[in-house]
């Protein structure tokens, strides 16, 4: 019995303890109830802005200096434009006459096959350097009379063979001039037109009497935008011209070695005759 008072006795004492601490507990649990929207609420001013800021769309480039520039800085970048066009055509106009020569050379055999130099060089393809030089080299005999007869046939024969070799030579050299005074000549019309930029852009910060950063460097950085497209024109047209130059003396090669294989060939022919 005593037993049970003592740990009814406890019990209550317990439960007079936990109603009394109950009332601060739940006044000191309160406020911290709205401290999470406080967070939310700082939190997402920062979010917005940020979304904002990349929302926000540059105002400088190519469509604003376009828009924004003057007669000069247009004619500018059309005439970079024009050469970077000209420039890629001629590369890719050279690649495909260089490829067509270098197949025409694989039917150079036809010729000796032939039982003639002027058969064989009806065998060769139209427009074909390789036919060109074959029938300049028959022409040669036949107009070796009149005057001409006094001059050996050998050296006449090696006269006409070297000249039509060399209007080959001339022929595939056409579009190069243009690549080299691309590669030259872009980067400093490039220049030209980034010196005329920033000059009005700084006049035009003169007059409104503003020299912030933004007022600054948005114009300039708009004005170097034409050193660096008078760049990317020089590049590949000194690049297109080194290559073309050099694939040019692998296709002359190909030619002059066919001449040189022709002349005995016609001497023959006409001792043979």
């Amino acid at each position: 019995m005593n037993l049970r008072r003592l740990l009814a006795r406890v019990a209550l004492t317990l439960s007079f303890a936990v109603a009394a601490v109950a009332p601060s507990l739940a006044q000191n649990a309160e406020p911290a109830a709205p401290a999470q929207p406080q967070i939310q609420a700082v939190a997402a001013p920062g979010l917005g802005a940020a979304k904002a800021a990349a929302a926000t769309d540059n105002p400088y480039g190519l469509e604003a200096l376009w828009k924004t520039s003057d007669a000069v800085a247009k004619a500018v970048l059309l005439m970079l434009v024009a050469m970077s066009m000209g420039s890629w055509y001629v590369i890719i106009t050279k690649l495909f006459e260089q490829s067509r020569m270098n197949r025409q050379a694989r039917a150079v055999e036809r010729v000796w096959e032939a039982p003639t130099i002027a058969h064989g060089a009806e065998q060769l393809e139209r427009g074909s350097p390789f036919r060109y030089i074959a029938e300049i080299g028959v022409e040669a005999t036949r107009k070796h009379g009149g005057l001409l007869a006094h001059v050996d046939l050998n050296e006449w024969l090696t006269l006409s063979l070297h000249r039509a070799t060399e209007r080959v030579q001339s022929r595939m050299q056409n579009g190069l001039a243009l690549l080299a005074t691309v590669g030259s000549v872009s980067p400093f019309v490039g220049l030209f037109g980034t010196v005329w930029g920033i000059y009005h852009a700084l006049t035009a910060i003169g007059v409104a009497g503003q020299a912030s950063i933004d007022k600054v460097a948005g114009p300039v950085g708009e004005a170097l935008i034409m050193t660096a497209i008078g760049l990317a024109v020089a590049v590949p047209a000194v690049l297109g011209y080194n290559w073309l130059v050099r694939r040019n003396k692998g296709v002359m090669d190909e030619v002059r070695a066919f001449g040189n294989e022709l002349h005995p060939a016609i001497l023959a022919s006409v001792k043979a005759a």
